[in-house]
């Protein structure tokens, strides 16, 4: 890293361990071992409750895995407990981190997050950078725009990984700090394997062709758009057949309907269950191609895993998926219609397509480094 201080103690709050290993999650533990990695003192706070039960649809919050030993982890904040933001404000504050890099996906963490950052602010000391995934989120509720314009206040400055949240910040906040970092590789997922090992570990025929749909379901993430392409004729002629792994964050009875009406049940596997980080590698070396078909979206990790095991991807021109996967080079891009995920699909196999964008995703998958966010977040915290 460039003119970057070392041996600095770094605090990042955000989702951890012992919440599940979800985007998130993952996301703030490896960037802590990429700071560990260049000597600096990190720790990490996490929450004691992430969200009440009406705000999470799915089965638990919390990880069945072992606990991380390489990473020092604090549970201490309650989103929903405003003495506690007190608490965990004032602590911080006494540890005068060199920088705190907080998370911010969804505005119902602004009055938790925006009370602690106030309060730590007043040491004079330390530099609070958020890695901001979503400002206008997906799913929109009452009071958002009020809670992270809360939250922004106090920030001395912002990364986030898709121009389209840089742009919405930018309307939000025009004089901060504020950089654009491509989101680094989720290289933490195991290794590369043959096709045919993963498949005989999933329990699947090692012949044939799959797709892979992967990640917590939620309606805007556009399954419905690719159970409905695998319906038409031009995909029916591939032979393909769809996985699609990942906890159900929606209601599962449209999506089952589905199936059932075009009889899709011999062509699309559900292990609609939660995937464990361990689980996850199979799931993408089974894979012959990655279909992320979102309605809606700014920024997606499951883009950053499909590079990490070199498996081409069909993603739709929504947010800043199509800056990621160049259109003809590693993929294609689509519009979110179900022709047009068809004849995508189609065409992947139509033409073979695979050798070529596997050997141009080993060349793009060097620029999603973990040294490049880092550099990023330094600059920001400099500049603020």
């Amino acid at each position: 890293m460039k003119n970057s201080p070392r041996q600095r103690n770094i605090i990042i709050l955000g989702s951890a361990y012992p919440l599940r290993g979800g985007g998130i999650a993952t996301y703030n533990e490896r960037l802590a071992r990429a700071y560990q990695q260049h000597g600096d003192t990190v720790s990490i706070i996490t929450f004691s409750l992430q969200y009440p039960s009406f705000l999470f649809p799915g089965t638990t919050q919390y990880s069945t895995e072992s606990p991380p030993e390489d990473l020092h982890i604090e549970v201490l904040v309650n989103s929903v407990n405003p003495l506690n933001w007190l608490k965990v404000g004032r602590l911080i504050k006494k540890r005068r981190p060199d920088l705190l890099v907080l998370r911010y996906w969804i505005p119902f963490m602004g009055p938790c997050l925006g009370t602690i950052s106030r309060i730590v602010r007043r040491n004079r000391h330390t530099r609070i950078v958020a890695i901001v995934d979503n400002y206008i989120p997906h799913e929109r509720r009452p009071g958002d725009k009020l809670f992270s314009k809360y939250f922004i206040k106090p920030i001395h400055g912002f990364v986030t990984m898709s121009r389209q949240v840089l742009s919405d910040l930018a309307k939000a906040d025009k004089k901060k700090p504020r950089q654009y970092c491509p989101h680094p590789l989720y290289d933490n997922f195991g290794a590369l394997q043959p096709k045919a090992t993963a498949r005989e570990r999933l329990g699947l025929p090692v012949d044939g062709r799959y797709l892979l749909f992967f990640g917590f379901i939620r309606d805007y993430k556009g399954l419905d758009l690719l159970l409905e392409a695998m319906a038409t004729q031009e995909v029916q002629q591939t032979d393909a057949r769809l996985i699609v792994a990942g906890e159900f964050y929606a209601d599962a009875k449209p999506y089952h309907d589905i199936i059932a009406k075009h009889k899709l049940q011999q062509r699309v596997i559900l292990a609609t269950q939660f995937i464990p980080n361990d689980a996850v590698a199979d799931y993408f070396n089974a894979a012959d191609l990655v279909v992320q078909p979102y309605k809606e979206a700014t920024q997606s990790g499951v883009t950053q895993v499909a590079y990490h095991f070199e498996k081409p991807m069909i993603t739709t021109n929504v947010g800043g998926l199509s800056e990621m996967v160049p259109d003809g080079v590693t993929g294609f891009v689509v519009e979110p219609d179900v022709k047009d995920i068809a004849r995508a699909i189609a065409r992947f196999f139509e033409e073979d397509k695979e050798e070529e964008f596997v050997e141009n995703i080993k060349k793009e998958k060097l620029k999603f480094s973990w040294e490049r966010m880092l550099e990023a977040i330094d600059e920001v915290a400099r500049g603020s």
